[in-house]
């Protein structure tokens, strides 16, 4: 299961009720900060979440809107909060970005307060543990190196625990040994594998987070059975041609890709001042029933639907 919390959902300048562009996703100990635009450090004080363990940032372009939260925030890190290591990933704009904002403007020659490493990353898996991967993929919008991030729990086995009582598997010790993949044996003499107890292998959760993009074609492949896709919602498609010349999407065009994509739940962020919330999400709907617009401080569990 993964857990998202949103801290910023405005889309190019925050609004009222609406902070700038910044994600955090969970999973188990570890959490990944997406894009910091201005003001996050704030959120993430005022939504309780606090900065422990909070040393992956990664970022899908380096738009102003989605990286200047990254200055206050090191500042804060120089003054009161203290983590041991910082990694900061994205393609090579935004990271060329964020190391003039960093280093010039905010270090000006002194040492970071931490490890501070700049990732410049492509497409391709950038952090993965035994449960779970990272993997970063291209994304169309204004400028290079732009990415979006896929957060997939890895394949597994279901442990059988019927079958495990038929076959006399005492509670206990032996059929955790079983789950991970010792044979163990019984008081009778018998040896029980884990192929006697565990099923066919069914994959994990999957969540797809997209920052700003002007097309969904190439992101379909990326987005087929994902159990929620997160992605920007700028415009309605009233002003579909103004959303294609800034090279962001609708609200009718994420629908389309949640639909075409076959995923379970579509979560819209990156709303633009310019329209209601409600229009936003009765456009979703009308195409895809399963979406909801994010507000600050909104977090969902994303978990893989069983049947």
């Amino acid at each position: 299961m993964f857990e998202i919390l949103f801290l910023g959902t405005s889309a190019s300048a925050p609004s009222a009720r609406r902070g700038l562009s910044a994600q955090i996703v969970k999973h188990d100990e570890y959490r990944f900060l997406i894009d910091c635009g201005e003001g996050t450090q704030r959120q993430i004080l005022q939504s309780g979440i606090g900065f422990k363990q909070l040393n992956r940032i990664l970022l899908t372009h380096g738009h102003l809107d989605h990286i200047l939260g990254l200055g206050g925030l090191m500042s804060t890190f120089m003054r009161w909060e203290a983590i041991e290591q910082l990694e900061i990933f994205g393609g090579k704009n935004a990271i060329e970005r964020v190391r003039t904002l960093i280093n010039d403007v905010v270090l000006r020659g002194a040492n970071p307060p931490m490890l501070l490493h700049y990732r410049e990353i492509g497409p391709g898996v950038l952090f993965e543990t035994d449960d779970f991967s990272v993997t970063a993929f291209p994304v169309t919008h204004r400028g290079p190196d732009c990415l979006g991030y896929m957060f997939e729990e890895k394949a597994r086995r279901p442990f059988l625990p019927e079958t495990a009582t038929e076959l006399g598997v005492p509670f206990g010790p032996e059929r955790r040994q079983l789950v991970e993949g010792q044979s163990v044996t019984l008081a009778d003499g018998r040896i029980i594998s884990p192929e006697d107890v565990l099923g066919p292998f069914v994959r994990g959760t999957k969540l797809m987070v997209v920052g700003d993009t002007g097309r969904t074609d190439d992101l379909l492949q990326h987005a087929l059975g994902a159990d929620a896709l997160v992605i920007e919602s700028t415009y309605l498609d009233e002003e579909a041609d103004m959303a294609r010349q800034f090279a962001h999407m609708t609200a009718k065009g994420a629908a389309e890709l949640a639909v075409k994509a076959g995923v379970k739940q579509l979560i819209l962020t990156h709303i633009s001042r310019r329209y209601r919330e409600k229009d936003v999400l009765a456009e979703a709907q009308s195409i895809f029933p399963n979406a909801v617009v994010a507000r600050d401080f909104d977090s969902y569990s994303v978990r893989r639907e069983v049947g």
